[in-house]
């Protein structure tokens, strides 16, 4: 345990009170991303970075258009994010689509929720996009590093993992 930890967050103080609130504008922004996503030449920057996530219903079976951050890692895309009602509709084994201004790839998903899975790749994720960190909850600590007691209180609110795997 650090100098100031606690029963409830071993790894010390946390430096931010956790994720943001979905900004009331966050449809509009989605809309935005998604339309971006379909320019020809300026997709290819904005798809460096974010992509359009295309997510099944386990009930409805209604395709569900995502927009989401992602960072490479290895042959990986890691998404950080609160454990969103799409994140409910992937299921390891069921594949999924995404796009990044292009044709439609095909991913299997996998959903990390252990503390140890959460905190260890919240990290690179955190390393790689810092907007992302901020947006949920993760700071940074004097050296450059993302905060691991912030990372801590990201997944005891829910804060998830999606490790996208190339099909």
């Amino acid at each position: 345990m650090t100098e100031h930890a606690s029963p409830e967050n071993p790894y010390g103080t946390p430096t931010t009170s956790g994720p943001e609130r979905i900004p009331s504008y966050q449809g509009v922004m989605n809309r935005v991303v998604r339309a971006l996503l379909r320019v020809p030449g300026l997709s290819g920057v904005v798809g460096k970075r974010l992509m359009i996530l295309h997510v099944v219903g386990r009930k409805s079976g209604k395709v569900y258009d995502v927009p989401l951050a992602y960072t490479r890692h290895g042959d990986t895309l890691l998404i950080g994010t609160a454990l969103r009602p799409w994140v409910k509709n992937l299921r390891a084994g069921d594949p999924v689509r995404a796009s990044f201004g292009g044709e439609p790839r095909t991913f299997d998903p996998m959903v990390h929720t252990s503390e140890a899975d959460v905190l260890r790749l919240y990290e690179i994720v955190a390393r790689d996009n810092k907007q992302n960190a901020k947006y949920n909850g993760i700071g940074f600590t004097a050296d450059g590093s993302p905060s691991k007691a912030d990372i801590y209180q990201t997944w005891q609110q829910g804060g998830v993992v999606v490790e996208l795997t190339p099909h």
